[in-house]
């Protein structure tokens, strides 16, 4: 944290009385609130993103909280992936610290599509030890020419024989240069565009594979442009069947995308808190900032924006985890909801606290820098419209 920090307490429960959540929920959300509290995170070094994220991996699979990101059957805490779960985990880390959250978030994403689609062997290889903190992974599917345009994808695999063969780059790739696995998409041909993908798991350490470029950014997280050279990847290594790439990526994001707008969530409790404490502290004309009608307003607006984006992203999680339904529309729903209202409430916090709220160090500049990027990772805003559009579609005649 930087020296200009305020340190509250946990993110507002209030919305856990919600019927999207049941008692493990609750329960769940006491464990966090005190692992929190007690410093189990340590410190956390923001100037070093890499050993940052390392050491904020082995203290989160310490403490159990990645056994979160795997099915119980590899170590895991439920059968499958509870989305629910997901979400209140990344909203407390995310109100806490945004490493915190991204480290947590990295090591279900990177993993998801091997706990969906991987040969038993594979999972036995990879989850527990990426529950346990001991492994980071990574999720490759972002190049140079193809972010939201997946069907303009270029690396390319090649069968030989018992090997598939890679060739070509991906980048904005999160944990790369730390990760240990990687989960990649190329190029197999089997048909046009999209139906011609597939998924594979590549590990730090294969011939051919080398890290092209560290990339910065004004979040500072581990972001890297990854190269593969005639990289020999054995058969045994492909997640589902040869073209089904883009189906297991579409379930992995269906899964991760609620959290990332709990994520932002988080970030939006911690700026209106924030914003709170200090508009009741702010001397002004006489009184303070919390008794002008302007401030009180704009406070409303941030509180009625931040319970707007839970109750999609509870009505998303819930949906996936109860019923059991498609929701890949609520899930974008959420996602740009929740990160457009985050981005909005940390403006108008940043602007409640003036020429304080731009200083380095200050809550309120590195909630600004870190809400950004969760506007485009995972499916911009602009194609969340787009998926919510195309969904609705389909269910008119």
């Amino acid at each position: 944290m930087g020296s200009h920090d305020t340190v509250l307490g946990s993110p507002t429960r209030d919305h856990l009385d919600w019927p999207f959540y049941d008692d493990s929920h609750r329960a769940l959300a006491t464990e966090l609130d005190d692992f929190v509290a007690r410093g189990g995170l340590g410190g956390i070094d923001h100037a070093d993103a890499d050993a940052a994220c390392q050491h904020l991996v082995a203290a989160l699979g310490r403490a159990g909280v990645l056994r979160h990101c795997v099915p119980k059957a590899f170590g895991g805490v439920s059968e499958e992936i509870d989305s629910r779960a997901l979400c209140l985990i990344r909203e407390t880390l995310a109100y806490t610290d945004g490493l915190a959250d991204f480290a947590f978030a990295m090591q279900g994403l990177g993993t998801g599509a091997i706990s969906l689609s991987g040969p038993e062997a594979l999972k036995r290889t990879v989850l527990q030890k990426v529950a346990r903190g001991e492994w980071i992974s990574a999720f490759a599917l972002s190049e140079p020419e193809a972010g939201s345009d997946v069907a303009a994808m270029a690396c390319a695999a090649r069968r030989d024989g018992d090997h598939f063969v890679l060739d070509g780059e991906k980048t904005w790739i999160s944990n790369g240069g730390i990760a240990d696995v990687y989960t990649v998409f190329a190029r197999t041909g089997e048909a046009p565009g999209t139906r011609g993908i597939s998924a594979f798991v590549v590990f730090a350490d294969t011939p051919g594979f080398t890290i092209a470029e560290r990339i910065e950014t004004i979040a500072p997280h581990p972001l890297a442009r990854l190269r593969f050279d005639n990289c020999r990847i054995p058969a045994s290594q492909l997640l589902g069947s040869p073209g089904e790439g883009f189906k297991i990526a579409m379930r992995t994001l269906d899964i991760f995308r609620p959290s990332v707008a709990a994520a932002a969530i988080g970030f939006a409790r911690r700026a209106l808190d924030e914003a709170v404490a200090h508009a009741k502290n702010r001397k002004m004309f006489g009184a303070t900032l919390a008794d002008l009608p302007t401030a009180q307003s704009t406070l409303g607006e941030m509180a009625t924006a931040i319970d707007t984006a839970a109750l999609l992203t509870c009505r998303t999680a819930w949906q996936r985890d109860v019923r059991k339904r498609p929701t890949t529309r609520e899930a974008a729903m959420a996602k740009m909801t929740a990160t457009e209202n985050a981005q909005w409430v940390i403006d108008q916090a940043l602007q409640l606290f003036g020429g304080r709220g731009v200083r380095v160090g200050e809550i309120t500049e590195r909630l600004y820098r870190e809400i950004r990027a969760l506007r485009i990772y995972e499916g911009a805003t602009e194609v969340q419209k787009l998926i919510i559009g195309r969904e609705l579609m389909k269910g008119r005649s």
